[in-house]
């Protein structure tokens, strides 16, 4: 006899799992439109729709991929701006330059900080806090991989004479500026800073203390970036900004272009960086490294480098060489 009757709902079979038709095809969003993605906090991104400040959440299909500070995305829903307003990500468009860096050495996870830059600008004070010298060859690692263009800014060029950390940096051909505080604590020197930053999308990078955020808000007044100290005892600065920011240059400077002030950096992992890729940012010593065996590194251990061959000759300036070669070994100091 059987168990059921066609009167008992149980008769009925049942809808099993995974038969519904599965596809490919994804909504076109041809309603969707473009956004600039000035901040993220929390799995909420702060957007730039034309001239509406627009908040938005990522959409499920995007899956696990980021959307960071930069990232030139289209957007569906409500762009209006209003208040409790939130907009959906549905593409991020492909990336022109790409920063990136990892929490430490052996850390196999890179991080994506920004996208889209043009210009990464090192900021370093020449005093209170000490340069730290290791740091910058790393943050300028990470420009040369990126294929971004550095700038030297020091800062406090009052306590501390420039010349002394430029002497490091003049070989490899860096640009640099130098700016000081006068009198009520004004920034000296900004129309040389102003110039660089002109039509450019600008990183700004520096551990705490050097004068960063006080940079920023005289670059742009409505930032109200907020300013730290430094420690007296340890000679280190607080964090006072939590996550990057893009901010557009004053309209009366003519050029455009954008600024991303990043918070304070401890520590700038290398492992994602290849020698191969660094020695592209250097196109003429790139060119002497042709003859060197498989596997050369390009580091003065090497016993048959190129670059050592083209010194021998005098091809090759020796300082330049050594210049490179300390941003080589950066990549392994762990003491910064």
């Amino acid at each position: 006899m059987a168990r059921y009757t066609d009167h008992d709902v149980e008769h009925y079979e049942r809808p099993r799992r995974r038969t519904r038709p599965r596809t490919k095809e994804r909504p076109a969003h041809e309603d969707a439109v473009e956004g600039v993605v000035t901040t993220v906090d929390r799995g909420r991104y702060t957007l730039l729709v034309g001239d509406n400040v627009v908040m938005a959440m990522k959409a499920r299909p995007l899956g696990r991929k980021g959307v960071v500070t930069g990232d030139r995305v289209r957007v569906v829903g409500d762009v209006s701006g209003a208040d409790g307003s939130l907009a959906r990500i549905v593409e991020v468009t492909p990336r022109s330059t790409v920063l990136r860096r990892t929490a430490d050495d052996d850390d196999p996870v890179e991080r994506v900080l920004v996208s889209n830059a043009t210009q990464l600008v090192v900021v370093t004070a020449l005093a209170d806090p000490e340069p730290r010298p290791r740091l910058i060859d790393r943050a300028l690692v990470a420009a040369f991989d990126a294929k971004l263009s550095p700038l030297l800014c020091l800062t406090k060029s009052d306590l501390a004479d420039p010349e002394v950390l430029l002497s490091t940096y003049r070989s490899l051909g860096v640009p640099w500026v130098v700016t000081r505080r006068g009198e009520e604590r004004e920034i000296l020197g900004l129309d040389e800073v102003k110039q660089r930053l002109a039509g450019q999308i600008s990183v700004l990078v520096g551990h705490s203390g050097v004068g960063k955020s006080t940079l920023v808000n005289a670059l742009v007044p409505d930032a109200k970036r907020q300013v730290g100290h430094v420690n007296a005892v340890t000679g280190r600065g607080r964090h006072t900004s939590t996550s990057a920011i893009l901010l557009p240059l004053p309209a009366d400077w003519g050029e455009g272009g954008w600024i991303i002030d990043t918070p304070g950096i401890r520590s700038f992992g290398l492992a994602h960086v290849q020698p191969e890729n660094l020695i592209e940012a250097f196109p003429d010593l790139d060119e002497m490294t042709e003859v060197c065996p498989r596997g050369c590194t390009h580091s003065e251990a090497e016993p048959e480098c190129g670059l050592d061959e083209a010194i021998a000759a005098g091809e090759a300036d020796p300082v330049r060489v050594t210049s490179f070669r300390r941003l080589l070994a950066a990549r392994s100091v762990t003491d910064y």
